[in-house]
């Protein structure tokens, strides 16, 4: 499967943004669904996940409670909507994609096979 993310730009602290992540396949069923975020000189963060059949969600400590990630309007399509941006949370972001992960290692991005190629978000303060 190919993923696309998109959604990022340039935002103001405080301000929001939804990225998307989308599918070629016409669904996400069966599906755990990864957001991972790296910023320059730093390793691949977690910052959230969702199990598309049970909509069941985590999220990395730093995003918690600001970010929310949802099952989009489209079968193959996952929403990652950040509020209250910080400067912090400048990185490019990535949408990631697997059938056969476990709970527990959700938040490792080793197990998640299909990446997509990222789309930038940048905060000012």
């Amino acid at each position: 499967v190919q993923l696309q993310a998109s959604g990022g730009g340039l935002v103001q602290a405080g301000d929001s943004l939804r990225l998307s992540c989308a599918a070629s396949e016409r669904t996400f069923s069966g599906y755990v669904i990864g957001w991972f975020r790296q910023a320059p000189g730093k390793e691949r963060e977690f910052v959230a996940a969702i199990k598309w059949s049970s909509r069941h969600t985590r999220y990395g400590d730093s995003v918690k409670g600001r970010f929310a990630i949802s099952r989009g309007n489209a079968e193959n399509q996952v929403y990652l909507l950040m509020n209250s941006l910080k400067p912090e949370d400048t990185a490019i972001y990535y949408c990631a994609a697997d059938r056969h992960i476990i709970t527990s290692t959700q938040t490792m991005p080793d197990p998640y096979d299909y990446w997509g190629q990222g789309t930038q978000v940048t905060v000012s303060s």
